[in-house]
């Protein structure tokens, strides 16, 4: 454990707190124009995966645990768990759901990706920051609309629906935001 102040905390890290450890979901610095800035930390107590809020003074200090982190490769979604392969030992290792998160729709197989575990508990993953998908599902292109600024409703293969520009049409490969879901451009592949 390391004590650092409360404005460096970071999404995905760990801290402790009254002895038990605590992953950090949200962090977010607010500077009011009066009064001290304060830091808001939405986190998921590791044992059991209760929920909690805390607000900080930016300059508090809190521990922070050291966690262990690895590649690994997605292979598959099995019952409740989602089963990574680690790509030097071919161990593979399955996380429960709640750890995945919402980034659960954004998995593709062979998808490279960041675990962070503290002794030897997948505690959580980041996936990469863009992932391509088909468009499944979306309104026909309207002769006369212009390209710039319209937007439309789109479903994409993993099932997430999104926004996309006006000349997007079925079938066709886009780029997205794995934190949002939302448009980038089209796939160049």
């Amino acid at each position: 454990m390391v004590s650092v102040i409360a404005s460096s905390v970071r999404k995905g890290n760990v801290i402790e707190k009254d002895g038990k450890l605590y992953l950090v979901i949200t962090a977010e610095n607010i500077h009011p124009g009066k009064g001290t800035p304060v830091t808001h930390l939405e986190m998921r107590r590791i044992s059991d995966g209760v929920k909690t809020v805390e607000r900080l003074c930016t300059t508090d200090s809190i521990e922070k645990a050291f966690i262990e982190q690895s590649n690994y490769q997605y292979l598959y979604h099995d019952g409740d768990n989602y089963v990574f392969m680690q790509p030097e030992t071919f161990d593979q290792v399955p996380v429960p759901a709640d750890v995945v998160g919402d980034y659960a729709p954004y998995l593709t197989e062979n998808m490279d990706v960041q675990m962070q575990s503290f002794e030897g508990r997948p505690i959580s993953i980041e996936i990469p920051q863009r992932a391509t998908f088909e468009v499944v599902d979306t309104e026909p292109v309207m002769k006369g609309q212009t390209a710039s600024g319209s937007f439309k409703p789109a479903k994409l293969s993993n099932g997430v629906r999104t926004m996309v520009p006006t000349h997007i049409v079925i079938g066709t490969r886009i780029v997205v935001m794995t934190e949002d879901g939302s448009y980038i451009e089209r796939a160049k592949d």
